[in-house]
């Protein structure tokens, strides 16, 4: 019978806690659990539900380049509830969400860009009294929010944005009265905003991701009524969008994580509500492992192999609390083989 030190030439080492940073098929002995354990990979991609938010967000804004050791959320609505335009604002450390300085501007539909959550962007959504678009935009330094320039159209339901709080893209969307999609990009510079290139396809509420506002990835949306919901996906090199392969179901109100090249799509609507994930891997979209929850209009960050997401709403339109992270396919992973 084949042994650990005949196989890998070395003896199992036994330790108080597991390693930092163990090599793959490496197994150890952890004394303190009593446990025989063994770094894997994941043979799936995963989701595990983790510490929830403090207050429910439906159509929140968030660092969508975010990681699952530092994101924030802000903004959205609660269940229909009082107040219906949320301007409060919560830090991820990795493990708990925390209640911090709240938005200058109360609003839902927001986007937003941010690597961490001591920088990130918010811009666009729909504002109490009268809940049309806007185009306010406000920066995050960390502890407090600033009212910086505004866009150049206003607008709302953009869903998820692309980008830092220095270089961020906005794409699609709808204005009022008209309630029409619009195809509409803008690139945020640090300073102002300026009007590029437009989609190719007029959409809102669609899952967008990308590092900078120079790569960026759109998929799916809601189209002016009476057209329903989309698979088309665009992608963004910094000048022009290009149309490249759709999403195997089309739908809108999706959330997402990742970047340009290699995102997840989460739920939406389809028109019904969905637990549906689909990976993008640069070239196709693959479904995946399920939301743990039918959910829309959810936010996220990090990437293909570690992310986090949370908030949107389920069924029909009660915002949520929920908070999940994302372990990829092929990813590390300790798992226990043995007890003593």
């Amino acid at each position: 019978m084949a042994t650990y030190l005949g196989t890998h030439g070395s003896r199992i080492q036994t330790y108080t806690s597991d390693p930092s940073n163990p090599n793959t098929g490496e197994v150890w002995y952890n004394a303190t659990g009593n446990t025989l354990r063994v770094e894997a990979q994941t043979v799936a991609g995963s989701f595990a539900t983790t510490n929830s938010l403090n207050t429910a967000h439906g159509g929140a804004g968030c660092t969508n380049q975010g990681t699952t050791t530092s994101s924030l959320c802000w903004g959205g609505a609660n269940s229909g509830g009082s107040p219906d335009f949320l301007a409060q604002t919560e830090s991820w450390n990795g493990t708990n969400w925390t209640e911090v300085a709240d938005l200058n501007k109360g609003r839902n539909g927001v986007s937003g860009a941010g690597v961490s959550n001591t920088s990130a962007l918010a811009y666009a959504g729909s504002s109490p009294g009268t809940p049309s678009p806007n185009g306010a935009t406000e920066l995050w330094n960390g502890s407090s929010w600033t009212a910086v320039n505004s866009m150049n159209t206003d607008k709302s339901g953009m869903n998820t944005g692309t980008g830092t709080a220095t270089s961020a893209l906005a794409a699609g969307g709808y204005d009022e009265p008209a309630n029409a999609s619009t195809n509409q990009t803008e690139l945020w510079n640090g300073t102002n905003w300026t009007e590029v290139n437009n989609l190719n396809l007029a959409r809102r509420q669609m899952m967008s991701q990308g590092i900078n506002n120079t790569s960026s990835i759109v998929a799916g949306g809601f189209m002016t009524p009476p057209s329903g919901s989309t698979v088309n996906v665009e992608t963004w090199n910094g000048t022009n969008w290009t149309e490249v392969n759709n999403l195997n179901q089309a739908k809108y109100a999706n959330g997402g994580l990742g970047i340009a090249t290699a995102a997840l799509s989460i739920g939406g609507l389809t028109p019904s509500i969905t637990s549906n994930v689909e990976e993008w891997n640069g070239t196709n979209w693959t479904e995946t492992t399920n939301y743990p929850a039918n959910s829309k209009n959810a936010c996220g960050g990090g990437t293909t192999s570690s992310g986090l997401a949370y908030d949107g709403e389920n069924n029909p339109d009660s915002a949520v609390t929920t908070s999940h992270t994302w372990t990829g396919a092929g990813s590390p992973v300790i798992r226990t083989i043995d007890t003593d």
